[in-house]
């Protein structure tokens, strides 16, 4: 049978074992029920922890940037980051340049934590990849890209 046929949902062949989209959410769905107890054994949430891992890489950022990447619209993002200014974990002041754009920083508590949840999330990403070459996971990596990318055209 055509690979492509039975992803394909227009098809009779369609099997949703071979759709993408459903593998790639029960994934996601499955890592996330397993990141989700670790993290609140700390004191976390998921989308706090998307924060503080992406504040990790560079801080500061705008929250425009920040929701971005997490891929979580703005106004919830905001939220977000209002629960984490009353936990001590992030600081937002405005930009120096524009002061309509907002900067958020990791507090020193958000250090702390951030350093907590890699340690706790950290064996679960190690497991995930586990049995994965370096050469299989640049591939997966490249893939999972080239998916996004192809959707792009069509992002109203």
């Amino acid at each position: 049978m055509d690979a492509f046929r039975s992803g394909n949902p227009r098809t009779p062949a369609f099997q949703v074992e071979r759709y993408p989209f459903y593998l790639l959410t029960r994934l996601v769905s499955r890592y996330n029920t397993i990141i989700d107890t670790r993290l609140r054994a700390i004191d976390l949430d998921i989308p706090s922890w998307r924060v503080l891992m992406i504040l990790g890489e560079k801080s500061p950022r705008s929250a425009r940037d920040i929701s971005d990447t997490a891929v979580i619209n703005l106004s919830t993002m905001t939220r977000i980051m209002q629960r984490m200014i009353a936990a001590g974990l992030i600081t937002k002041t405005q930009s120096n340049t524009d002061a309509r754009v907002s900067m958020v920083a990791l507090a020193p508590e958000g250090e702390k934590r951030l350093a907590t949840a890699r340690q706790a999330t950290a064996p679960i990403y190690e497991h995930l990849v586990n049995g994965l070459a370096p050469d299989e996971f640049e591939q997966l990596i490249g893939l999972l890209n080239q998916l996004h990318d192809n959707l792009e055209p069509l992002v109203p």
